[in-house]
């Protein structure tokens, strides 16, 4: 067994997710080819190199912090020997999250003339879920009586409920109807889970349908979720149980995308 091949048992072994196990092999499927095959002795300075030389090509801060947790996690579980503490992680470009309006949400649902997706869309949108979260739901996890949603095993592994829209009742019902609990509740043509690059390209068709420009993402649903909660005066610390945030620090980021004060200021101009 190479040790590639141990990491990736290690990393099923100890319940990462599948999206970080195909992450972190990638990376050190890079790594290795910049090594020449010889993980098997890992310096400082082999790392720092590695880094440079992706941060030379363009790569940014957010991708080598991935490269380096994944050389680190690597160092750890398979050669017993953890990096030193001075390899650090790359600072992260501050950039607010582009966040939809609620009309230009309500365009992209009513351009889709497909009601599964369409409620896909508004229910990644209405609980503030995750492309990867929504797609993995069951039958099981929307209770249309006590509207919530139970997410398992979102990042980080961690459970939550969140809330669900009372006005998707009757869709959630439509789909659920017949299906098993275990079902998935946005089942893909073929049978089983859509992927989320269906989901994904569901929602950027959506948005050139609906005329909506402004570089938004699936993941944008969720930052309008709670952007629209905050405006409506949620407190911070409620939004962030709904999102799942483990730091609260993660969640403040949208007080500054609605900020009524800076809103009421008036250009001199």
């Amino acid at each position: 067994m190479t040790l590639l091949e141990q990491f990736e048992r290690e990393l099923r072994i100890q319940k990462y997710s599948m999206r970080t196990i195909r992450s972190y092999m990638d990376c050190l499927r890079s790594f290795s080819t910049f090594l020449q095959d010889a993980l098997d002795h890992i310096t400082v300075e082999d790392v720092k190199r590695f880094l440079d030389q992706r941060e030379r090509r363009g790569v940014s801060g957010q991708t080598l912090n991935v490269y380096l947790s994944a050389i680190k996690t690597f160092s750890s579980i398979v050669l017993h020997v953890p990096l030193q503490s001075d390899v650090r992680h790359a600072r992260r470009a501050k950039r607010l999250p582009i966040v939809l309006t609620r009309q230009e949400v309500a365009r992209i649902c009513a351009a889709l003339t497909n009601r599964k997706h369409r409620l896909l869309i508004a229910l990644a949108y209405g609980a503030g879920l995750r492309v990867s979260e929504v797609i993995a739901l069951r039958v099981r996890d929307v209770d249309v009586q006590e509207l919530t949603v139970t997410v398992r095993g979102g990042k980080g592994n961690r459970d939550r409920i969140t809330v669900m829209p009372e006005r998707l009742r009757d869709g959630i019902l439509w789909l659920a109807e017949g299906q098993e609990n275990t079902t998935c509740l946005f089942e893909s043509a073929r049978g089983g889970m859509l992927t989320s690059r269906s989901a994904q390209a569901i929602f950027a068709a959506a948005c050139e349908r609906a005329g909506v420009q402004k570089g938004a993402t699936f993941h944008s649903l969720r930052h309008s979720f709670a952007t629209h909660l905050l405006e409506n005066g949620t407190d911070v610390r409620y939004v962030q149980e709904l999102l799942g945030h483990a730091n609260i620090r993660t969640t403040q980021i949208y007080t500054k995308v609605t900020n009524p004060q800076l809103r009421n200021i008036k250009s001199p101009l």
